[in-house]
């Protein structure tokens, strides 16, 4: 087993349907992250990550297992399979505490049957963490309803305020905790953590605390060119947008929080930090709103592995690679010096990071799917399947149908679609042998198109 010369410590930010375009540091003039700035500045970032299912359930279950939706969580509301192993185990087995606040969705309840945040989790189905304190799924931020056990036997309680206020309380106190425990051992007997910090926010409903919604005024907002100049959808894209930038200015001053806490500790230089998002949000962009498109507002994802404090030597920048969500998992056991489980489909990433390494075996290409529709309004009404490629093209199918063709490269609002264009006929042809494999590879199933190339 390869191991750093020190144990590090591991905490995941996550939040949920935050798209990959929505940051200071990737350029959105309408929103100010301070602290993800300072995370990108002094880390790897991936402007080309991707929610390889963008939709809540499937991302859960491949970022916590590193294994494809088809052969894990396939759509929504349905359970991680039970004795499927999760990140937690090898964690534990080498030795990390582990704890696991927020958001969990994983569990296979069906809302019709009843309000989600008061459904409980059996001990069993938490994934195997130490500790675990959250909820099924919520969607009402301001009456935010946790279980579990925070280390003082089982509890289930309404959170004080806002959600992610109060979800980021618990995992500084949780800091507080770890400290505490190490206080007084020997660096070698000390014991590293992973704890994972999981807010709804900002998935719709759109609000926020109204120190941070007032900073946001609907007509004042600069819109993504593909916002079609409609009332139908450029009036609701604003409303929503002002809600959405508040929720995600609020979240990162909560990474700020976060990030004073380390420092406060003395173990800022001893902490990875990944912040990610499970999906993204279309926003009125294409006239669409909410998740399960492959479309860029959808489909791409804030991606940044940095630390506490960014120590000598550890490298940083901007790197190509679509990295998706069976990769999260491989990377994180990467950073901490331990081995990738044989079941684990994912890619490890941490050759980015980590001085000195190199980076083998790396796929040219992200699978991204669809397995299960959820028939909700504004989401996509049937199975699909695709590749995004490094070099910047993506191709989508239907069952038996080509779908999407984008050159992301003069095309990043994908405003041309290129797949009945037979001029594109070879690129076409060669993104589906590429697409082709992946099913392969990875053990799905799904009828492709019959082509022609000119």
């Amino acid at each position: 087993m390869r191991r750093q010369p020190h144990r590090r410590n591991m905490i995941w930010i996550t939040a949920d349907q935050m798209r990959g375009q929505a940051t200071g540091f990737m350029g959105d003039p309408n929103v100010h992250t301070p602290n993800l700035d300072r995370l990108a500045a002094e880390g790897i970032v991936f402007p080309a990550a991707v929610a390889g299912t963008p939709l809540c359930c499937p991302f859960r279950g491949s970022m916590l297992t590193g294994r494809y939706p088809h052969e894990a969580v396939p759509g929504h509301e349905y359970p991680l399979p039970e004795g499927m192993p999760t990140l937690a185990q090898p964690l534990r087995e080498a030795g990390y505490h582990t704890a696991y606040f927020g958001k969990w969705h994983l569990d296979g309840f069906k809302e019709k049957g009843g309000r989600a945040a008061m459904h409980i989790v059996p001990e069993e189905r938490r994934g195997g963490f130490d500790q675990w304190l959250g909820y099924e799924n919520n969607n009402s931020q301001w009456d935010c309803w946790v279980h579990g056990d925070s280390g003082g036997g089982e509890e289930h309680y309404r959170l004080p305020g806002y959600e992610t206020d109060a979800l980021t309380d618990l995992i500084l106190d949780y800091l507080d905790e770890r400290t505490k425990a190490n206080s007084g051992r020997p660096a070698e007997e000390q014991q590293p953590f992973f704890t994972t910090l999981q807010v709804q926010p900002p998935h719709n409903p759109y609000v926020a605390p109204a120190e941070w919604m007032d900073r946001h005024t609907p007509g004042a907002l600069a819109l993504r060119p593909n916002v079609p100049e409609i009332p139908e959808y450029e009036i609701p894209a604003r409303r929503q947008l002002a809600g959405y930038y508040a929720m995600i200015e609020n979240l990162d001053w909560n990474i700020g929080r976060i990030l004073e806490k380390l420092d406060e500790l003395d173990i800022a230089d001893d902490t990875h930090i990944i912040f990610f998002s499970d999906h993204g949000d279309m926003l009125g962009s294409h006239g669409q709103f909410l998740k399960t498109t492959p479309l860029e507002e959808s489909l791409r994802i804030p991606f940044i592995i940095s630390a506490g404090r960014l120590s000598y030597g550890e490298e940083r920048g901007y790197v190509p690679a679509p990295i998706n969500h069976v990769d999260i998992a491989p990377t994180t056991l990467g950073l901490l010096g331990l081995d990738v489980p044989q079941w684990m489909d994912g890619t490890d990433y941490s050759a980015y990071r980590i001085p000195g390494q190199d980076m083998a075996g790396e796929p040219d290409s992200a699978y991204i799917q669809l397995c299960v529709p959820t028939g909700h309004g504004h989401s996509i009404d049937r199975p699909w399947r695709g590749i995004v490629t490094r070099d910047g093209w993506k191709y989508v199918v239907l069952e038996g149908q080509p779908w999407l063709l984008f050159n992301l490269n003069n095309d990043p609002y994908e405003q041309v679609n290129l797949a009945f264009n037979m001029a594109y006929s070879r690129k076409r042809a060669e993104l589906q042998e590429g697409l082709q494999q992946w099913i392969e590879k990875t053990n799905d199933s799904f009828p492709l198109p019959d082509i022609r190339v000119r």
